[in-house]
């Protein structure tokens, strides 16, 4: 694991339940702005379940891409409350 994808895991541990980052959010607080693909990609090799890479989305509200599926990250967020914007 990389140094980065340290960090990225690190600050998505730390989102609580009902909220929500999006990548380029997480990518600033890494210190690496603009690297809001490689936050995703990082996030799309996790399996760790202490990480909830579901609770980053899209700049634009959407849900974006999810290693368990798109369909899942949306129904765990809604299940925490999270608003989502229309697809």
């Amino acid at each position: 694991m990389t140094k980065f994808q340290q960090r990225v895991y690190n600050i998505v541990r730390h989102i609580k339940c009902g909220q929500a980052m999006t990548y380029a959010e997480v990518a600033k607080a890494a210190g690496h702005t603009g690297a809001a693909r490689a936050v995703g990609n990082a996030l799309n090799k996790n399996y760790d379940l202490g990480v909830p890479c579901h609770r980053v989305i899209r700049s634009d509200g959407k849900v974006g891409g999810y290693n368990r599926g798109s369909r899942q990250k949306q129904k765990i967020l809604r299940e925490e409350g999270v608003i989502l914007a229309d697809r």
